[in-house]
This record gives C-alpha cells, sequence and structure tokens, in this order.
C-alpha cells in the first residue's frame, strides 16, 4: 500500500474511532476480566482485545470483508489468511480509539496489558490513558507495559548501530499515523510516570515472567522491550483478607 493510500486509510480509521469515542464495553458475564490493549494480532484467548485498526473492525464483520481487510491492514506481510482469519474468530476484539480512552466503567479490570503501543501515542495522550489503566483497574489490579527500551536505543548509538537505532526504534521509513513512534522511554521514564499517576509497586519485569498471565502468548520483542508492572493501590478501607486480586 502506498503512503497515501495508508494516509487515507488512517485518517478513515481515526474518524470511526472519533464517531465511537463514547462507546461503553457491556462485560459478557462476570470474572477476571483481562484487557489488552493496542493489542494488533497478538492477542491471547480470554482477553479482551482493544485497538485503533482495521483489524479489530474486521473482527465483527463477514468472512469476505475480513478477506479484504487482510490486504488493506497489512496483515499479509506477516501472517497467513488462514492464522488471520483464526485469530479474528477466535478472539474478542472492540474497534476503539485509546486516544479517548478506554470504554470501561471503574474498577473493572484485574489485568491490563500493553505490548509496543504505548510509544505511539503522544507524551500527554499516553499519560491521559494510563491515568485511565488507573481508573478502570479494580484494586490491587496489575498493569503491565511493553515499550522499546530507550536506553537500549542509547546503547546502540554508543555502539556506531545508528541507522538500525533510527529504524528500529523511530520508524523513520515511510511510517504514517498508528505506526509511527511518538515518545520513548526506558525505565526511570517509565517508573516515575507510573508513580505519579498513583500505581505502587512499580517493578522492572523480566520477559515472560511476571504478575499478568498468558505471557508466554503476549510478550515479544524479548531483545529490546522494557517490561514494567504495577498495581493500583488498594483502599485503607479494604482489610487484608478482602483485597482483590
Amino acid at each position: 500500500m502506498s503512503r497515501i493510500a495508508r494516509t487515507v486509510v488512517d485518517q478513515a480509521i481515526r474518524f470511526l474511532g472519533w464517531l465511537h469515542k463514547g462507546q461503553r464495553i457491556k462485560l459478557k458475564e462476570p470474572g477476571i476480566v483481562k484487557v489488552n490493549l493496542g493489542c494488533g494480532l497478538t492477542v491471547a484467548p480470554g482477553w479482551i482485545n482493544i485497538d485503533g485498526s482495521p483489524n479489530a473492525i474486521a473482527a465483527n464483520l463477514p468472512l469476505q470483508l475480513q478477506k479484504i481487510s487482510y490486504r488493506i491492514s497489512g496483515a499479509h506481510q506477516y501472517y497467513s489468511l488462514d492464522t488471520y482469519l483464526t485469530t479474528l474468530s477466535e478472539n474478542e476484539f472492540v474497534h476503539h480509539d485509546l486516544s479517548y480512552g478506554i470504554p470501561f466503567e471503574d474498577n473493572t479490570a484485574d489485568f491490563v496489558y500493553s505490548s509496543h503501543f504505548i510509544e505511539h501515542l503522544d507524551r500527554q495522550v499516553a499519560r491521559a490513558l494510563l491515568a485511565d489503566v488507573l481508573r478502570v483497574l479494580k484494586p490491587n489490579g496489575v498493569v503491565r507495559i511493553g515499550v522499546p527500551d530507550l536506553a537500549v536505543a542509547w546503547e546502540m548509538y554508543q555502539r556506531g548501530e545508528k541507522e538500525r537505532m533510527l529504524h528500529d526504534y523511530f520508524f523513520i521509513d515511510g511510517a504514517t499515523g498508528y505506526s509511527m513512534h511518538r515518545y520513548m522511554y526506558d525505565y526511570e521514564m517509565m517508573s516515575s510516570l507510573l508513580s505519579d499517576l498513583g500505581f505502587v509497586e512499580i517493578i522492572r519485569a523480566q520477559y515472560q515472567h511476571g504478575a499478568t498471565p498468558d505471557l508466554d502468548v503476549l510478550d515479544n520483542r524479548a531483545e529490546y522491550t522494557l517490561f514494567v508492572e504495577a498495581r493500583k493501590p488498594v483502599p485503607a478501607s479494604i482489610g487484608p483478607y478482602e483485597q482483590p486480586r
């Protein structure tokens, strides 16, 4: 797809996101609620996958339109058609522009996960979204964030790998819309942001290890990803034996 065509698609998708910016997701049944933000097609069973891409729209469309989306979205570059169609049919997708926040009520989610998405948001938009994560998490709920580690980018620069750093970290080669990187983080920057917003128990997590379920499926790009986990504090009125998990 040409750069102009990608721009047109991005703008059309953003318009659809604006039309549905006030939506609220009605949970199908009570229980553990796991939410994957900016998921792309990296999903795991049992999660609610929220994304602003054409794939999230296609998941709720007839088969023939899903096949068209397979080409338009660029998924054909990474997935077979069968894998694409199976992923859409066997998982729950919600199309939503996350720059408008998360379409849940307060204290709804047990886990919120986001991998290689936050860096695609402007700094203030990312801050507002993470504040909304705190709002929708249940007390003691867990957020896990994976972003390209700016410290690793700096190490690449110091080794003289400047072109690779620019390509891998800043997507300079024709990126548009959602594909652009708009801000970067190292551990100190991310942990400070989460602390300022009110999260507690902030840790630098290891690849595929942590309090979040399904990391063997969800975590990826171990070689240069910063993984951070944190919790929503428990109100003082909730005793130690009443803390939700």
